[in-house]
């Protein structure tokens, strides 16, 4: 084309419409250098040699958003003299895989046996997200740009860490199944540990990836466990899928960690696990349909929007916003920013009644 070629000049609806599409301000394209992505730190779905991830202006928007918000928080928090989370960047990769498995549980104070104990994987999470936000940890739901035409695929991103030394921040990307938001939370959790900010996927290649996977499967999950499925090499796939099934729900936790923890066990093969993994995927894209056309339909029920609002932000998140707000640190237009709503919808979602574990 000849605007690719720098032949013609793109007129004013032209940018416009670019400026859209990109979710980018009209001046970003009277620029001389293109803008730098978003600081998104390290790209944990990169392999070594392999094909970089495809750009995603909807991924970008969303880094920069979840950058913004985190630095305002910050700042909040620096009115207050704070200080830092003890376990941010304290451990490295040469650290056992089952050391630093026992370090989180006693940090975080976090009872296996109380997670299992819950009612269903959601009541599950909401006890975990409680001893992840206790420690400083901000934990945000986020997997669009606020509405479902910008929903964003756990293909491009799974979870997103930041670790701020004052006020480190986990985002899951809540298009993903709920039964494994509690894995991904843990598994940014160990990059909180690690000191490492980044984006991660579903990829499993990276040995970055593989180390978080595997403490964080340790947690939820321990080896010990795992090795009571026996030889299930003979197994046809229905009946794996089918015991995987069963095992991952007396436990809270999704089918695909248990699958994954199979294989790193030398349980099943690689080929099975891939096997699994198809099907697994196959069942949430179609979940996923369907969910995606009540919402566009309109017939979707659930919660209010202000249950939901809260529950994707968490009561950290909320609490901070709620003292700054009091203390007249912070302008309503200013919490309506970090809490991603409109100005007029900051004090009904701040002094609403929370539920339980932030749900």
């Amino acid at each position: 084309m000849a605007l690719e070629a720098g032949e013609e000049q793109p007129s004013r609806s032209v940018l416009l419409r670019m400026a859209k599409a990109y979710r980018r301000a009209l001046l970003v394209f009277y620029l001389a250098q293109p803008p730098r992505i978003g600081d998104r730190g390290e790209d944990f779905r990169t392999v070594p040699g392999g094909t970089p991830p495809e750009y995603s202006p909807l991924l970008d928007t969303l880094i920069r958003d979840i950058r913004g918000r985190q630095t305002a928080v910050r700042g909040l928090m620096e009115e207050t003299d704070p200080q830092p989370v003890d376990f941010v960047g304290t451990a490295t990769m040469n650290v056992s895989v089952g050391n630093l498995a026992s370090r989180i549980k006693e940090r975080l104070q976090f009872s296996l046996d109380e997670f299992r104990r819950q009612a269903d994987v959601q009541r599950a999470f909401g006890y975990l997200r409680e001893r992840v936000e206790a420690t400083g940890v901000y934990v945000l739901l986020l997997g669009n740009l606020g509405s479902h035409h910008t929903n964003i695929s756990v293909d491009a991103f799974r979870g997103f860490a930041i670790a701020d030394p004052f006020a480190p921040f986990i985002v899951i990307n809540d298009q993903d199944a709920q039964a494994a938001w509690s894995f991904t939370m843990l598994h940014e959790i160990v990059h909180l540990w690690l000191g490492t900010t980044g984006i991660s996927s579903t990829s499993t290649e990276a040995g970055i990836e593989k180390y978080c996977n595997d403490v964080a499967g340790e947690i939820l999950l321990p080896a010990a466990e795992i090795r009571g499925f026996g030889d299930l090499r003979p197994a046809t796939l229905d009946d794996l899928m089918e015991g995987i099934s069963r095992f991952a729900s007396s436990r809270n936790i999704s089918r695909a960690m248990v699958a994954y923890k199979l294989l790193r066990t030398d349980t099943i093969t690689d080929t099975t696990w891939r096997q699994v993994a198809d099907r697994l995927r196959e069942e949430w894209l179609e979940i996923r349909r369907r969910q995606e056309q009540e919402e566009t339909t309109g017939t979707a029920g659930g919660p209010s929007y202000y249950v939901v609002k809260r529950h994707r932000l968490g009561n950290a998140l909320l609490d901070i916003i709620r003292r700054s707000l009091s203390e007249g640190i912070i302008t309503p237009t200013k919490a309506a920013q970090v809490l991603g709503v409109k100005a007029r919808n900051v004090d009904p979602l701040i002094h609403g009644t929370l539920t339980e574990g932030g749900r």
